[in-house]
């Protein structure tokens, strides 16, 4: 599941620059990710994470550098847009309607051009979710909402997966089975942009890493090169 030089491009961010009003937060990111691959970017709280997350999936519109997919840019396409050119978002704090069903859940997150089979698929791959399509998504198990979440990345077959802080709030044994579903999601094809705050197990699970370092890109490379002492050093400066 390496990814190697030879593998397409799936998303390419250069020299992208984004902030919130007049605070910049990313300045001049470059990033590439690579077809069946999963990149882990590192960083302490505050360092741009998110905001990368949010720029990538058009919810956050850079304020300068381009986001290439598949070498088209798509910096002016809308969040609805990049859905449909493949971007699935699994955002920090689950992001699920927890008023809703389990079942009105999965029905907002499945894309109008997304067949309705696709319910059965999220079924099959967690199951605990279709014993629960009744019950109000809010009374879930921590580990139960989670999976809901990422349901969102077989509901509208991404080519990409952005997911951000997938183990926050969840006790180690849950976090083994949510990254035993990332790689489930890879082994499909699909790529993955994976925001971590347990370093040593995301760099475990990934091929390639990135630090940001206040809205800079520090360090990158293969998970087997970089070292975790150098990455953790980047979170005290």
């Amino acid at each position: 599941m390496s990814a190697t030089a030879e593998a397409t491009a799936v998303l390419e961010l250069r020299d992208v620059a984004a902030g919130y009003g007049e605070a910049e937060v990313l300045h001049g990111v470059n990033m590439t990710i690579r077809e069946r691959s999963i990149v882990t970017l590192l960083g302490a709280n505050g360092a741009g994470k998110t905001t990368v997350m949010r720029v990538v999936s058009g919810t956050l519109r850079a304020g300068g550098g381009e986001v290439l997919l598949r070498g088209r840019d798509v910096s002016g396409r809308s969040p609805q847009q990049r859905s449909k050119d493949g971007v699935c978002l699994i955002p920090e704090g689950r992001g699920i309607f927890r008023s809703l069903s389990v079942r009105d859940n999965l029905e907002l997150f499945r894309p109008a051009w997304a067949a309705k089979e696709r319910l059965e698929r999220v079924v099959s791959v967690f199951p605990v979710l279709g014993e629960r399509l009744g019950q109000t998504a809010g009374t879930l198990s921590g580990g139960e909402q989670q999976m809901l979440a990422l349901s969102r990345a077989f509901l509208s077959s991404p080519s990409l997966v952005l997911v951000d802080e997938v183990s926050m709030g969840l006790a180690p044994k849950l976090v083994d089975q949510i990254f035993e579903i990332l790689l489930a999601i890879a082994a499909q094809g699909v790529s993955v942009l994976l925001v971590e705050q347990y370093v040593s197990r995301a760099l475990e699970l990934a091929d390639y890493a990135y630090v940001l370092r206040r809205g800079e890109i520090v360090l990158q490379g293969t998970t087997a090169e970089i070292d975790y002492a150098d990455v953790a050093s980047t979170y005290l400066v």
